[in-house]
């Protein structure tokens, strides 16, 4: 379990969720009067830019707080909703808050500002002090204080070596995770790519020779695309009009288009034999695929969905990668040869002669230094593709064989060890000299001991930028390493299941330009709701009004809600906690009552669990009585055969032992 606090919420970062809490419960309440007096003088407006002939006017509202003025905008994303006033459950929305000096009306950067969207229930207190309580709940984290929407968080994926995705909040309760979803594929996954608005994710299965499309606002599978034969490497062109995905036999291969916006394959092109790597020109004009047994490049015409030729790059052809600055792929071969391609020429411009035993290879940001690893050697190579020629190299451990960068260094994985390697980037490129390595543990194991390797990336870089997240196979476990540490800050459960690969989707705020702050999300269910601002320093906490209206399309097609009816949020190990949960109708928002088949599953993952029937107590209200055996954090699942309705998170607990 993870007893370290990182960003996932930005305001968060390095600190404790319980310090902040603290701060909050001693900060806020003495400021309680005067904020109930400056949000009685506060400027609110709905006054919005003028908007285009025909196309309603965007929520907004106008907060003044101790010297700051925010514009907050809620805007439709989806061209087909563009011209509906009301907000439904299932829009695609963005959230914006413009942030300025109140006095000089200079825009404030770096702000972080936090943002909620919480539902109104019965009973809740109102005003600024409700206000209040609200932030407090949701910065103190506690078990079931949480916001139908979180504008501040990013989720972890797990791709596993069952056919599962995890989903996890990797800050949740004191110090835990939060399973948020279970993603179940037709077999498991072998790579995966999302686009850059993160609301698509695509899996390569080759055991069924299809590509699952994950919506990522609800966490489920809405297509299987057929592809051909041994579906592995994706990749997505620059402009993302296609996923690219290689596939075929050993005897012959290519590779797959799926166009995005028809969701389905368009073409299938034939390159060469072997394995495919791929990478495009910056302006996805061309693809380059590699094929491994014949030795060559293939190159594309992107707009003709057509190989226009092959380029010899020498034997086993282990990665590519482009250089915007070179414009240029580079080519690694395990034969021991680098190949620069020139983009717009389809041209060799240089062949760099190295070792034999080279695998992947990577460009820095900044696009003019590449990495690239000997697995057989254990070393890294620094490549200048200005100077087209290797200006470094480090030692390294066993088996280097990923890559991934932060803005300041370079982290090696090894298949033969847990340890992960650093180097600082402005150490690199300074030919003839010797490159800085240090390096911290990720983990028990050794990164090669597991059950089914991944093409996809097990480092990543966390959404902060100095931190990065690395999955242990064969710990069963995720690493939360940040810069400047000697070892990992913390790590936390795959619930059991083995991670082969590891991803980021990022839901937090983002500074797009200075003092304007977005992030893009799906409206939750209908009901009335509190949009909550709070920004640190200078101190703002403002709660906005808002209603989300019924979406009869959605409805009919939706599952039964379950709104938790429990406040408890821990129990003492072996006694008995009782949850309550009302279950109604999407469509016409009323209770479903009389159910006999609604079943709950609790259980701590590879500890216990335990199913059984939930009473109805009327009114579309099901309890639950069950007995935790020992302490540890337990979620619960509803499911209900009469309602289609397959097991769905409702709650998590924990009990603790007795003191």
């Amino acid at each position: 379990m993870m007893e370290i606090s990182y960003c996932r919420r930005r305001l968060l970062c390095r600190t404790t969720a319980a310090a902040i809490a603290a701060a909050v419960v001693l900060g806020f309440w003495p400021l309680l009067f005067q904020s109930s007096a400056r949000a009685q003088s506060a400027k609110r407006t709905g006054a919005t830019p003028d908007a285009a002939p025909g196309k309603p006017k965007p929520f907004a509202r106008r907060i003044v707080q101790g010297g700051l003025t925010v514009d907050f905008q809620l805007e439709h994303q989806n061209p087909k909703q563009l011209q509906t006033a009301e907000f439904r459950e299932g829009d695609d929305v963005s959230f914006s808050f413009k942030l300025q000096d109140s006095a000089t009306g200079s825009p404030l950067s770096g702000l972080n500002p936090a943002a909620w969207l919480t539902l109104v229930r019965k009973g809740d207190e109102t005003g600024q002090k409700g206000c209040i309580e609200r932030v407090q709940a949701l910065l103190g984290g506690g078990l079931l204080a949480r916001a139908e929407l979180d504008l501040n968080i990013y989720h972890v994926l797990a791709l596993n070596a069952d056919a599962t995705i995890t989903v996890v909040d990797p800050l949740f309760g004191y110090g835990s995770t939060k399973l948020l979803a279970l993603i179940q594929l037709k077999s498991p996954g072998e790579d995966w790519a999302i686009t850059s608005d993160q609301k698509r994710l695509f899996v390569s299965m080759p055991a069924v020779n299809q590509v699952a499309v994950i919506d990522t606002g609800s966490w489920s599978v809405v297509a299987n695309i057929e592809v051909g034969p041994g579906p592995a490497r994706m990749a997505l062109q620059p402009d993302e009009a296609y996923l690219w995905v290689s596939c075929g036999t050993n005897a012959q291969s290519g590779v797959a288009v799926i166009s995005l916006e028809q969701m389905k394959t368009v073409a299938r092109i034939t390159t060469g034999k072997g394995r495919q790597e791929m990478a495009f020109s910056d302006d996805s004009r061309f693809a380059f695929v590699t094929n491994k047994d014949d030795g060559v490049v293939s190159v594309i015409d992107v707009r003709k969905l057509a190989k226009k030729k092959d380029i010899p790059v020498g034997s086993n052809p282990a990665s590519i990668a482009f250089s915007k600055l070179a414009q240029a792929v580079y080519v690694s071969s395990e034969g021991g040869t680098i190949t620069a391609i020139s983009s717009p020429k389809h041209e060799v411009i240089a062949r760099i002669k190295s070792e034999p035993g080279l695998g992947l290879i990577k460009f820095a940001p900044g696009d003019r230094l590449g990495f690239i690893l000997n697995t057989a050697s254990n070393t890294v190579y620094i490549l200048d593709a200005a100077l087209n020629r290797i200006v470094q190299k480090a030692d390294s451990d066993k088996g280097p064989d990923q890559l991934a960068f932060s803005s300041k260094i370079a982290y090696v994985r090894h298949l033969g060890s847990e340890i992960v390697h650093m180097i600082p980037l402005n150490e690199v490129g300074k030919e003839g000299k010797p490159v800085p390595v240090v390096d911290f543990p990720g983990g028990q194991n050794p990164f090669g001991k597991t059950s089914r390797p991944s093409l996809a990336d097990s480092i990543v870089p966390a959404a902060e930028g100095n931190a990065v997240l690395v999955a242990n196979p064969a710990d069963r476990a995720i690493y939360y390493y940040q810069e400047g540490m000697a070892a990992p800050m913390g790590n936390f459960s795959n619930y059991g299941r083995e991670p082969r690969a590891v991803m980021i989707v990022d839901r937090s705020l983002r500074e797009k330009t200075p003092g304007a702050y977005l992030s893009v999300a799906r409206l939750p269910q209908a009901g009335s709701y509190k949009l909550v601002l709070f920004i640190n320093s200078p101190r703002v906490v403002e709660c906005i009004d808002l209603t989300i209206e019924s979406n009869p399309e959605q409805a009919e097609s939706s599952p039964p809600r379950i709104e938790p009816l429990t406040t408890q949020t821990s129990v003492e190990a072996g006694k008995e906690i009782h949850m309550s949960f009302k279950i109604t109708d999407p469509a016409t928002g009323k209770p479903i009552a009389g159910l006999k088949d609604v079943v709950a599953l609790t259980f701590a993952v590879g500890v216990w669990q335990d199913r059984r029937f939930a009473e109805d107590l009327g009114g579309g209200v099901y309890s639950l009585r069950v007995t935790p055996p020992g302490p540890a954090i337990y979620n619960v699942y509803l499911s209900c055969a009469s309602l289609r309705l397959t097991y769905k998170q409702v709650a998590t607990f924990e009990a603790k032992s007795e003191k």
